[in-house]
């Protein structure tokens, strides 16, 4: 039985927090010999998204897990993460693991009918897989197999109003990326092993299937989506036919993230990532109503395993007024208690049912200095000028480490990488002292 529009278009107000961008340059399309991913989190205006580093674990088996609703079992070995996370929920919105993979998700609504029951959210989806995978093509079959055992859903934003959606993912490591598409419990993955490839809130998938659910053509048959003739194109049978107004307006983002990714198709640079998540003329760096940019991530992938990923998070809005900041797994990384939020344990509203009913102060201490420091920009000229230049210099400082890296020049000692992204974030922290 075909799912009413109208009944899709109810999970999505005017203000509802589902527009992100994904991108990704596998060589030749990358400038450099790397794998290049880069995300940027649109949410609701005033959340707040915190930098999270999750070391490696031993689990007693059987063990379980609490995500941001339900419980799953848990593994017998997780690998170390870094997340930039809404600091309401388990889950991430972006991250990358100690192995170089890395995962960003976007809301998308389908054919298929969107639940209101409680289950895995995509954002739990991808810290799962970014913990218990070595691949990408790993986590596409990690998700895939969450989804079919446990199912997505729940509420996305912390509001008592309900806001639910399905998800699609872009997933990169040293050698090659994915796109995994969901419908439900069903699901679709293309495969890059060359060139660029960006995700925006709709589904993208169309003949070119790399890896699909077993049911996924049946189900499509069933319901009268698909004749059973010709090509399969994902895309085409699963998609709405009349979609929700947010996703309209993915699809100029989309097209215009296309065109900047071709327009730099084989110089494609760290750089020329960090351009395209700060375009505000195509929507891509979102400054909208109630939502904006909260949180961006740029990773660079080498493909020699012997040298270390650079991961670029900022922690803070808009990216086109944040400082991207490095971040590598090495001897001596740790939590950086700045862009950390306050914890309210069984008081949080997430954990109150029913959930939600009150809000609470989330914002952490570069979020703070952050906010304090745009509203200065805002308001004197001058000092916004030079504020600006500080934060390009500091930026600057870690691409130049980035390039030492990368060409063998720069060899600093493992426990200085594993504190570059602390000393970056103090040193920001202070320019907006």
């Amino acid at each position: 039985m075909n799912i009413s529009t109208s009944s899709q278009m109810a999970s999505s107000s005017p203000d509802a927090p589902c527009s992100c961008d994904c991108f990704v340059s596998v060589p030749p399309a990358s400038a450099i010999p790397a794998v290049i991913f880069a995300k940027n989190s649109d949410r609701p205006r005033d959340e707040v998204q915190e930098v999270v580093f999750i070391p490696a674990g031993t689990h007693v088996p059987g063990s379980r897990l609490q995500c941001t609703y339900i419980e799953v079992e848990q593994v017998g070995k997780t690998h170390a993460v870094i997340l930039s996370r809404p600091s309401w929920l388990w889950g991430a919105e972006m991250g990358a693991n100690e192995l170089g993979v890395c995962i960003g998700n976007e809301a998308v609504w389908t054919k298929e009918p969107v639940g209101q029951g409680e289950a895995l959210l995509g954002m739990d989806l991808l810290r799962l897989a970014l913990e218990r995978s070595s691949t990408a093509q790993e986590a596409v079959h990690v998700i895939a197999g969450l989804l079919d055992r446990y199912g997505q859903g729940g509420s996305c934003r912390e509001d008592p109003e309900p806001f639910c959606y399905h998800n699609t993912f872009l997933l990169a490591d040293r050698t090659e990326a994915w796109v995994l598409e969901t419908a439900g419990s069903l699901w679709a993955a293309q495969r890059i092993q060359g060139g660029a490839r960006n995700i925006s809130n709709q589904l993208s998938i169309g003949t070119d299937i790399s890896a699909e659910h077993p049911e996924l053509r049946s189900h499509a048959k069933a319901q009268g989506w698909w004749t059973g003739q010709g090509l399969f194109d994902f895309a085409e049978v699963f998609s709405l036919t009349q979609q929700p107004v947010r996703m309209e307006a993915a699809k100029a983002r989309f097209r215009a993230g296309c065109e900047m990714l071709q327009r730099h198709q084989g110089n494609i640079t760290t750089e020329v990532m960090m351009g395209i998540l700060r375009d505000k003329e195509s929507g891509i760096c979102m400054d909208s109503g109630g939502f904006r940019t909260t949180a961006s991530m740029v990773s660079v992938l080498p493909q020699d395993p012997t040298k270390p990923c650079v991961h670029f998070l900022t922690a803070t809005p808009d990216p086109s007024r944040s400082v991207f900041k490095p971040f590598i797994f090495e001897v001596g990384v740790s939590q950086s208690p700045q862009v950390l939020s306050p914890t309210f344990g069984a008081q949080d509203p997430v954990r109150i049912l029913p959930r939600f009913q009150t809000r609470v102060d989330r914002r952490h201490s570069l979020y703070r200095g952050h906010q304090a420091a745009l509203g200065l920009m805002e308001d004197e000229q001058e000092q916004a000028q030079q504020l600006r230049k500080k934060q390009q210099r500091l930026e600057q400082e870690g691409l130049e480490a980035l390039r030492g890296l990368l060409t063998g020049e720069q060899t600093p000692p493992p426990q200085g990488l594993g504190s570059l992204f602390q000393a970056f974030v103090e040193r920001e922290e202070q320019a907006y002292a």
